[in-house]
């Protein structure tokens, strides 16, 4: 039964990863991307009680939260002001170059940042050619951020 239970989390997740995934590569949809995204990110909130982080650690393990397991958003380091964390979970953008696509996407993890008190930004994107995972960081909500450059910016869409 656990083994089955994996198997069908892991599917439907991959299932919601291609509709969300659908839905971002159209820009004319963002409007509806991001509506999706957030109330996937609202039912998890409801759902795993997400709330505020009380320290920047927590920031991380609350982010984290929102995923069925911790083992595919993996926090790598926390420093002074930042939590570094890659999702390794398969995408299904992953090398096609549409980083503005993963920006889209990407907002159901920045509503779970928002919910934690913190900011969220894709660094690297599996979109991006040869990436397998996505390098991103969090930071409080209230914290500059212009030293973070997100991927859609450094590596924009080619057309």
């Amino acid at each position: 039964m656990h083994s089955l239970q994996k198997q069908l989390i892991r599917r439907g997740m991959a299932t919601m990863l291609r509709l969300s995934a659908m839905l971002a590569r159209h820009r004319s949809l963002q409007g509806l991307s991001f509506s999706w995204s957030r109330g996937l990110a609202r039912l998890t909130i409801r759902r795993k009680n997400i709330g505020k982080a009380a320290n920047l650690d927590g920031l991380g393990w609350t982010w984290q939260a929102g995923f069925p397991s911790a083992r595919q958003v993996p926090v790598e380091t926390v420093t002074a002001d930042t939590v570094y964390a890659r999702i390794e979970t398969p995408c299904p953008l992953r090398g096609s170059g549409a980083t503005a696509a993963c920006w889209r996407m990407m907002e159901y993890d920045r509503a779970i940042a928002r919910a934690a008190g913190g900011q969220f930004v894709v660094l690297q994107s599996q979109a991006e050619p040869g990436v397998t995972a996505c390098r991103v960081a969090l930071r409080w909500a209230e914290a500059p951020a212009d030293d973070l450059i997100p991927a859609h910016q450094r590596a924009p869409e080619q057309n």
